[in-house]
């Protein structure tokens, strides 16, 4: 038991360590929450948890194996996820100004994120996230014992998610604070434009990097 502890501790905090390092994952909550509403980075956060999930059930099946030795598999799932980064990108590059907008007209425009679409965002930018795919791989080969049993792989899964959530709540929570969001308004669209240029410069170097 004493080594599951231990094993534990060091995959909780080699994961907490990874997702509070500046990311796709970081950007897209931020932006959400900042574009939108407190809801959507919340929602957004719930979305990248659940993208975990793909990560965690291809490394419990050993899937994430094949994937490591497959480059055509492993690039194909590289470019589809630098372009899913670069089209939100891109599309948070054409943001508009909205000073001209009446206050309250401003707070439905900001909030017009949908829930689902929130998680399907946060969802897809984890799960097409190589970075992520090759993180999973070395901590599920190289610091998660192969003996351990499943249920405690899947007991740190969990965790793992859990914290996820946590950890970007938080952050989609001080982005989306009101007093944060009424002195940045007036730079609103600037903001969302030049994170749509970090996503996109995200994206390019993910297509364009080696493993």
């Amino acid at each position: 038991m004493h080594h599951y502890l231990l094993q534990f501790a060091t995959v909780a905090v080699a994961h907490l360590l990874a997702v509070m390092s500046p990311g796709p994952d970081f950007a897209v909550v931020t932006k959400n929450s900042l574009s939108h509403s407190r809801k959507a980075g919340i929602y957004t956060a719930l979305g990248i948890a659940l993208g975990l999930s793909v990560h965690i059930t291809y490394s419990l099946l050993g899937i994430g194996f094949i994937i490591s030795r497959s480059i055509i598999l492993f690039n194909i799932i590289k470019l589809v996820g630098a372009g899913y980064l670069i089209y939100i990108g891109y599309k948070a590059v054409q943001s508009k100004p909205v000073s001209v907008l009446t206050e309250k007209e401003h707070v439905s425009v900001s909030s017009g994120m949908k829930p689902l679409a929130a998680v399907k965002n946060g969802f897809l930018v984890n799960a097409l996230n190589p970075k992520a795919t090759l993180f999973f791989l070395a901590l599920f080969t190289q610091v998660i014992d192969p003996t351990t049993p499943t249920v405690i792989k899947l007991g740190y899964g969990v965790e793992m998610m859990i914290a996820t959530f946590v950890w970007f709540s938080i952050v989609a929570v001080l982005f989306s604070h009101g007093t944060l969001r009424a002195k940045i308004q007036r730079a609103q669209h600037w903001i969302d434009r030049t994170t749509g240029v970090v996503l996109i410069a995200i994206g390019l170097k993910v297509a364009f990097s080696h493993r």
